[in-house]
């Protein structure tokens, strides 16, 4: 028997990394090395840099890094095994009797499922079936239901069960994978008189089943139980056969059901996939993100579907996707309205789709009366209370919104949704080129929270000092020009002196900096979280600096400075992933 190590270093030596990746990534050849457009995330510079010579992998974008087979772990969604089955199976090497021990039942399983849905698609191939009428009914064509894998599970208590003990497998694997059931010491299928949808993974492996009652069954929707080889929270439907599509129109459209998915699928919309009816979760955030960081959600129209798209798309929200909520007239689900309007008029919804904040405004709005003090008090608490999961850049731009439409000042309803605390600044908060033109509307929460501090206690002023290249927009920097010319040790700053030094809309920026900054007692930790947050901004900018460099050098002629400048990258993102790990 080989031993995992020898396995391992076997598929290694068979496996040219350059060959593997460039199977999926156009890859160009620079001196030693080769480079590309990095596929774990989306970039525009090549920074994604494979080592023939080494036989790795390495992204100066996001970090990521590893041989042969974490590049196949990671774009394939693979585990450690799935990921040496698939490259064994790509370079001719026999994995059988490697002392994998638990996986090798996991292949046993995996078999088992395979041969279950064989069986069931033969059947439903085997017309006349009520399966196959079904689905003829909801008008979808051979070509698609033979490209799911469709299959059609029959009324009798013990097809499957007989089919696949002829086959000699044990009765314990059946259970295990919840192919049967056993009462009162009898076995039955468990999936009877229902359209079977094959659920299968990336990797192409049958991982599990879910089936629609034909007739009045109980319930509607059956899904495989959870097993060694499924986990509904790791699954997502269709997405073996849409995962491409979803990468090349950098946007996903996840949906409810498997209705949904094959019907858009058939009238041409390929970017789509379904959480297997269950409430989104985190891991399936994360899997639709290996492809893009675009999601639109297209749950069903009633009050169940539009819940699960509140839950969804905060949970896609957190993950980093941009999110947007199709809404579908009518009442109607995907898989009716396509049918009844075309892909045209389904792909002019998409453009409409409405972005995270607004569908949230939308749905609060739709709960009260807006013409009363009590319905516009609740929707200003509420609409306040969504917008505290937002970057302050967005929670601005619909501050701003919501006090125009409600009439309510921009300063009030930015205590609300803030607080009287420090309003964190954004992550990606970056300056400009050149400074700004504008007032109130430009200037950036870093800008005012620096002014406050200097108007609190004038010894700030020379601390500040070094971070005036900061003060992005031209009334900002006027106004820190003005304190610094005012500023003497031990005074503080005469405001009123200020007020008269400033032009019209400096006053302006400045009278909005103390209607709406409030810092109390807490100047020491605003000027760290400032300070902390300037630091960030400049790692970020040498970060992007050092990628760009890094992807113009020749990596034959200025071999000595890339590694002195990966190594300066490395670093910062070293850092800059701890400090995220610590958020957490």
């Amino acid at each position: 028997m080989a031993s995992n190590f020898n396995i391992v270093e076997e598929i290694k030596s068979r496996c040219n990394i350059v060959d593997v990746v460039g199977r999926q990534v156009a890859l160009k050849k620079t001196g030693y090395n080769h480079k590309g457009l990095c596929p774990f995330h989306n970039e525009k510079t090549p920074s994604f840099v494979v080592s023939e010579d080494k036989q790795i992998f390495t992204c100066f974008g996001c970090g990521a890094t590893g041989d042969v087979i974490e590049f196949t772990k990671r774009y394939h969604n693979l585990d450690f095994q799935g990921a040496l089955e698939k490259l064994a199976e790509e370079c001719g090497l026999e994995l059988q009797n490697t002392g994998f021990g638990a996986e090798g039942k996991k292949a046993q399983l995996y078999e088992i499922n395979r041969e279950t849905a064989s069986f069931y698609h033969k059947r439903f191939s085997m017309e006349p079936n009520s399966a196959a009428a079904y689905m003829r009914s909801r008008e979808l064509g051979p070509s698609v239901l033979k490209k799911f894998g469709i299959g059609y599970a029959d009324a009798e208590w013990q097809s499957l069960f007989d089919y696949l003990s002829s086959k000699g497998y044990d009765r314990k694997l059946l259970l295990s994978l919840g192919l049967v059931s056993e009462s009162g010491g009898k076995i039955y299928d468990k999936f009877r008189d229902r359209v079977v949808f094959p659920i299968i993974s990336t990797s192409k492996k049958v991982i599990g089943f879910g089936g629609r009652t034909i007739g009045n069954g109980t319930p509607k929707y059956l899904n495989s139980q959870e097993s060694p080889i499924f986990q509904k929270k790791n699954s997502l439907y269709g997405l073996n056969l849409t995962r491409e599509d979803i990468n090349r129109e950098d946007c996903a459209i996840l949906v409810e059901g498997y209705m949904d998915v094959i019907s858009l699928y058939q009238y041409g919309i390929r970017n789509v996939s379904a959480s297997l009816g269950t409430a989104l979760t985190e891991s399936q955030a994360m899997m639709l993100k290996r492809y893009t960081d675009n999601v639109i959600l297209a749950y069903d129209a009633d009050e169940a579907g539009q819940a699960a798209a509140l839950r969804g798309m905060d949970i896609l929200y957190a993950a980093g996707c941009n999110v947007k909520i199709l809404q579908i007239p009518g009442g109607k689900d995907p898989d009716e309205y396509i049918k009844e309007n075309g892909k045209e008029a389904f792909s002019a919804l998409i453009k409409q789709a409405l972005p995270f904040m607004d569908y949230k405004l939308s749905n609060i709005k739709k709960q009260v009366d807006l013409n009363t003090t009590a319905g516009n008090v609740f929707f200003l608490k509420e609409a306040a209370r969504a917008m505290k999961c937002i970057s302050p850049v967005e929670a601005e731009t619909y501050i701003k919104k919501v006090a125009s439409e409600t009439g309510i000042s921009e300063g009030a309803f930015r205590l609300e949704v803030f607080g009287s605390g420090f309003v964190t600044v954004p992550k990606n908060w970056e300056n400009t080129e050149g400074r700004r033109k504008g007032g109130i509307d430009r200037s950036s929460l870093l800008e005012l929270h620096l002014i406050r501090l200097m108007l609190l206690r004038s010894s700030y002023v020379p601390l500040i000092e070094p971070y005036k290249d900061f003060f992005e927009t031209v009334s900002c920097y006027r106004i820190y020009e003005i304190i610094r010319s005012l500023y003497k040790p031990d005074e503080e700053i005469d405001l009123k002196q200020l007020q008269d030094s400033l032009d019209e809309e400096s006053r302006a920026v400045l009278a909005h900096t103390l209607e709406t900054v409030h810092i109390a007692n807490r100047d020491k930790q605003v000027f760290e979280e400032c300070v902390s947050h300037i630091r960030t901004i400049k790692k970020g900018k040498r970060e992007e600096e050092l990628i760009k460099i890094l992807s113009i050098l020749d990596d034959e002629k200025d071999s000595e400075k890339i590694l002195e400048l990966s190594k300066e990258l490395m670093d910062i993102q070293r850092e800059r992933y701890k400090g995220a790990r610590n958020e957490l």
